[in-house]
């Protein structure tokens, strides 16, 4: 069985993808069978015959060289530039936990390593209807997922990071470690976040991600103590 994690952020477009790519890419430069999974994904393009691309599953896909089908990587796949919960109304295809679950259990029983990418941040919705609700923590827990938390190394993350921090202690879901994205070396303000970070949080800072950055500053032992 599969060792897995659970890439969360502290909002949207702070890095979940690229990084969960630069995770993907080290376990298989360390020989690892690695696999990416992601329950729901919207803000897709469609190809020419009709059908969805899903975008963040490629761009995992060519940052981390593995060589995963698109099909097996999300099971539901929208092309409205909304929160999940909105475009399965507006598309009329709601996430059913139990379909999310088996294609993860699937992926788990193939691969040795899983990264699973969430969707916003942690309190996005993912199913919002009269019958069935369902939040990224309910995700989480139903599959069983410690967090690696990817943040943007700027202005305003104290705040987002500790926030974060608190709910995912608040939901007794195990934070692994804090990323920093978008970070410059020798800037005073991204030196003082990543130290911040750490100290207020109780949760270590593990890596800072510069841009362009084609790997992770993790070792290997570093990097597969993550999964569980």
């Amino acid at each position: 069985m599969s060792k897995n994690l659970f890439v969360t952020g502290t909002g949207t477009d702070v890095g979940k993808t690229y990084v969960s790519g630069l995770l993907l890419k080290k376990l298989r430069e360390n020989g690892c069978r690695g696999a990416y999974f992601k329950a729901a994904m919207s803000g897709n393009r469609r190809r020419a015959d009709g059908s969805l691309i899903p975008g963040d599953a490629l761009q995992v896909r060519t940052v981390s060289g593995i060589c995963q089908p698109l099909e097996e990587m999300c099971p539901y796949v929208y092309e409205h530039a909304v929160s999940p919960h909105l475009a399965s109304q507006i598309e009329g295809n709601p996430v059913e936990l139990e379909r999310v679950r088996r294609s993860f259990t699937e992926l788990c029983g193939r691969y040795d390593y899983i990264t699973v990418e969430g969707s916003g941040g942690i309190l996005c919705p993912i199913t919002w209807t009269e019958t069935e609700h369902l939040l990224l923590p309910e995700l989480i827990r139903a599959l069983d997922l410690g967090c690696l938390l990817v943040a943007d190394a700027g202005l305003g993350t104290i705040n987002s990071v500790l926030l974060t921090v608190r709910y995912l202690q608040a939901e007794q879901i195990p934070l692994r470690g804090i990323v920093l994205n978008h970070f410059e070396p020798g800037n005073l303000m991204h030196e003082d976040n990543r130290k911040m970070c750490s100290q207020l949080a109780g949760a270590k800072v593990l890596c800072c991600v510069e841009d362009g950055d084609q790997d992770l500053r993790l070792s290997p032992e570093e990097l597969l103590s993550l999964y569980e």
